[in-house]
C-alpha cells in the first residue's frame, strides 16, 4: 500500500512569493508531524491537500489520488484549520450537526454523530454553549469534532494546539493519539517542537516551502552529527571536571554557563557519553548532573536551517 501522501517537486506561487518550493516528501501510515516555523509554508500544503488550492507544478496525492477538485475524496478526510474564527451565534452541537448536514448526512443521523463526536473532544458539558463563550482551547476541541463526526480517514490539523490551555491539549492529544491506534491517518502541523514528539517519532521538517529532512527523530538526528553536540555538566567543582575532559580529541569548545555548571561541546557525543562514566570514576569527580540542550528536535531543526 502506498503512503497516504506522495508529493513530489509541488511548488505553489503566490504571485511572486513562492508558498510551496519543490516540495517532495512522503507522509506513512498513523502519526507525522510537519514541523517547521511559521510561514514556512505548512497550512500552504494543507490547503492543497484538502483541495482548496492547486499546486502550481510537481504532483500531490492523498490517498492515492489527486485533491484538487475531488469531492468524493473530501468526504474521506477531516481537516482543522489554523483560524479559530467560528460561527459563534451557533451552539457547539448545531455546529458540528449543520457541517454533517451540509455533507449530506440525514438529520437524526447528523444530531447523534454530533453528539458523539462531542463526547470524543470532551465537550459534552459544553454542547449547548454558544461557539462565541468558547475559549480558544475549547474552540480548538470544536474543530477537531467537527473533523472527526463523518468518520474520515485521514486527520488533517493545523496547528491543532495553538492556544490551547494545558487541559484541552490533553484531551486533543489523547483524541489524535485514539485515532491512530483505530487505523486512522494523521497529518499535525507545529511550530512547537515538543508537541510533535509526544506524539510520535515520524516527522517532516519544511523551511521556505521545501522539505529539509523526514523520517524518525533519531534518524534525522543523525544528520547533524557533523555539528557540535553540547552537553551542559552540574558540578561544584567545574574546573576539574573541565581539565579532565580538554583531552578528548573530540572535544571542540568547554565553557562555563555559571559557576556550577561546564558546557561541553564534542564532535562525536556517542563517544563523549561513552567515556565520561570512567573519565568520572578514575578522576573521583563530582558530577551531579547532566543534560543537553541539543537532545530535542527543536536541535535538529535549528542545525538542519542554519
Amino acid at each position: 500500500m502506498s503512503a497516504p501522501v506522495e508529493a513530489q517537486d509541488a511548488s505553489k506561487w503566490y504571485g511572486e512569493v513562492l508558498g510551496l518550493n519543490g516540495f517532495s516528501a512522503s507522509f506513512g501510515s498513523g502519526i507525522t508531524g510537519l514541523v517547521g516555523p511559521n510561514g514556512a509554508g505548512k497550512s500552504t500544503l494543507f490547503k492543497c491537500l484538502i483541495g482548496q488550492l492547486r499546486v502550481d507544478q510537481g504532483s500531490l496525492r492523498l490517498l492515492g489520488e489527486d485533491p484538487w477538485n475531488n469531492v468524493d475524496l473530501k468526504r474521506r478526510l477531516g481537516y482543522c484549520p489554523e483560524s479559530n474564527q467560528l460561527y459563534g451565534w451557533l451552539t457547539a452541537e448545531t455546529f458540528v450537526e449543520a457541517l454533517l448536514r451540509l455533507n449530506g448526512v440525514k438529520p437524526p443521523d447528523a444530531r447523534k454523530a454530533a453528539r458523539e463526536s462531542l463526547e470524543t473532544v470532551g465537550l459534552t458539558a459544553a454542547k449547548d454553549r454558544k461557539l462565541r463563550t468558547f475559549s480558544r482551547g475549547m474552540r480548538q476541541r470544536a474543530k477537531l469534532a467537527q473533523a472527526l463526526a463523518h468518520g474520515p480517514e485521514v486527520l488533517i490539523l493545523d496547528e491543532p494546539l495553538s492556544g490551547a490551555d494545558p487541559v484541552a491539549r490533553v484531551q486533543i492529544l489523547d483524541t489524535i493519539a485514539r485515532f491512530a491506534h483505530d487505523g486512522g491517518h494523521v497529518l499535525m502541523s507545529t511550530h512547537v517542537l515538543y508537541e510533535v514528539e509526544r506524539l510520535t517519532k515520524n516527522i517532516v521538517l519544511i523551511h521556505n516551502g521545501k522539505s529539509i529532512a523526514s523520517g524518525d527523530v533519531q534518524a534525522i538526528r543523525a544528520l547533524i552529527d557533523a555539528h557540535p553536540h553540547a552537553v551542559r555538566i552540574a558540578t561544584p567543582a567545574p574546573r576539574d571536571v573541565a581539565q579532565a575532559l580538554a583531552g578528548l580529541d573530540h572535544v571542540a569548545s568547554i565553557e562555563f554557563p555559571t559557576p556550577a555548571e561546564v558546557l561541553v561541546r564534542t564532535r562525536k557525543p556517542d563517544a563523549f557519553y561513552r567515556d565520561l562514566p570512567g573519565i568520572v570514576l578514575d578522576r573521583g569527580l563530582d558530577v551531579r548532573g547532566l543534560e543537553s540542550p541539543d537532545d530535542s528536535l527543536e536541535a535538529v531543526f535549528r542545525y538542519l536551517v542554519g
